[in-house]
């Protein structure tokens, strides 16, 4: 159903959203960050943290990063340049990963055990793989959300208008209408 490309797509659209995303927090004082804004994860830092620690669990699962996944509530990472750089690695090991990846792989069968839901699950990888992309587009849609009503745009976020998207999307001009 998927392949390698999509995976080095989707992790590097990942990357690129979340540079934008960061360069646009750091803008931001250290409060203005962790206000609660009443979002699922209160704050921008809280979902950035979020994200933060479930792309980790999705890597470990996907044996690209060492180590127990832990619970959410057990991450903490208060400092943002120490989470920023978590970021930044994150997202370098989520390219790596998916680069690395051969064929076929994402049709095999998968088996997760959930911290969150406390069940196991048996499916093919790619659903995982989907899941975790959907996960990180779902909550930058909640900190875009988050830094529109601070009066802060965040430009375009659709995958056809960003450079990590070249090569496969090209303008096309439309005749005018007679």
């Amino acid at each position: 159903m998927l392949n390698r490309e999509y995976a080095e797509l989707m992790a590097r659209y990942n990357q690129v959203m979340n540079e934008k995303l960061y360069a646009l927090c750091s803008a931001l004082t250290d409060e203005q960050r962790k206000r609660d804004q009443g979002a699922f994860f209160k704050s921008l830092h809280g979902t950035l943290s979020h994200l933060v620690w479930a792309d980790r669990a999705f890597l470990i699962r996907l044996e690209s990063e060492p180590g127990p996944i832990g619970r959410p509530e057990d991450f903490d990472c208060p400092d943002f340049t120490a989470l920023r750089a978590e970021r930044q690695r994150l997202d370098q090991v989520m390219c790596d990963w998916a680069r690395s990846l051969p064929e076929g792989t994402l049709a095999k069968p998968f088996v997760m055990t959930s911290v969150i839901y406390k069940t196991q699950r048996r499916m093919p990888l790619y659903l995982l793989v989907v899941q975790m992309f959907n996960h990180q587009t779902h909550h930058r849609g909640q900190l875009t959300t988050l830094l529109s009503q601070m009066g802060i745009d965040p430009g375009v976020t659709d995958l056809p208008f960003l450079p990590c998207a070249d090569g496969l999307v090209s303008e096309v001009t439309a005749e005018p209408a007679s």
